[in-house]
């Protein structure tokens, strides 16, 4: 029978971290939170769910307008703001592959829970993989 993996809070700290970093009140960072595509929408957090969020309370998984939001808010690429919200939201880890390749990208899910001959396995299988 297989276990309930722990609650996972990425996106949770990197909000933390990053208002830290910039000085940020919850309440200036929820007016910062715009999407750059739809400015006309105006912020699409409000204070409170970036406060629950960040106190590691439950809240839904954003939408691609709020994340591209939030990391207007943050100032941050907006990679790093969905890498952090599919590994909290989905169990989903990215994951580089240093070794040869910096662009090459695994997103796989329940990774930290392979054991290192399966995750040596897999990145040999997407190295490899020639989809033409």
């Amino acid at each position: 029978m297989e276990t309930a993996a722990a609650p996972r809070w990425d996106l949770a700290d990197l909000v933390r971290r990053r208002m830290d970093e910039l000085g940020l009140s919850f309440r200036k960072l929820a007016d910062a939170c715009v999407d750059p595509l739809d400015e006309g929408a105006g912020p699409l957090w409000t204070r409170g769910t970036l406060e629950n969020l960040a106190k590691r309370e439950p809240v839904k998984a954003p939408s691609a307008p709020q994340l591209r939001a939030l990391s207007a808010g943050l100032q941050l690429p907006l990679r790093l703001a969905q890498e952090a919200a599919a590994a909290q939201w989905f169990g989903v880890e990215t994951v580089y592959d240093d070794e040869s390749d910096p662009e090459t990208r695994l997103l796989v899910r329940r990774f930290q829970q392979m054991s290192p001959e399966d995750r040596r396995r897999l990145q040999i299988i997407a190295e490899t993989y020639d989809p033409s």
